[in-house]
């Protein structure tokens, strides 16, 4: 039988990945300038990224019951601060870099802003993945 307690669970992982695997493609892009496939596979890992971001933390919202008490309470509130962060900065990252496809300013130095909340969301999704982990693996959330 289908429990809408699993949705949280099996859709994060997409995120975590297109997010991770995005913003490496990015970094190598850096050091092979001549192959523009790995900034554009940057680009849209980042759409997609941005895409599972905002169903991830809205399932996380509608799905998961928010613990009440005990050391888990601070590991949740950093869990869902990281997961608000990591979407804010994505949705922002890729309207930015969205307008600088449509503007045609991909190659001017305003690349570096995009790349800066490409960074910052990959460390939050980094973070908020591990504050999921700690919830599940130390305090056996989600296992029951």
């Amino acid at each position: 039988m289908f429990n809408t307690d699993h949705l949280h669970p099996m859709l994060v992982h997409f995120p975590i990945a297109l997010i991770t695997v995005g913003f490496v493609a990015e970094v190598v892009s850096l050091f092979f300038k001549s192959e523009k496939c790995l900034s554009k596979t940057g680009f849209y890992l980042m759409i997609l990224g941005t895409l599972g971001a905002i169903v991830a933390w809205s399932t996380g919202q509608l799905f998961t019951e928010e613990p009440t008490q005990g050391a888990i309470l601070k590991v949740f509130q950093k869990h869902e601060t990281g997961a608000l962060i990591t979407m804010a900065l994505m949705i922002a990252g890729s309207i930015f870099r969205i307008w600088l496809v449509v503007r045609k300013k991909e190659e001017t130095p305003l690349k570096w802003i995009a790349f800066g909340f490409y960074f910052l969301a990959f460390t939050a999704v980094t973070f908020t993945g591990y504050m999921g982990g700690t919830m599940v693996y130390d305090f056996m959330i989600g296992l029951g």
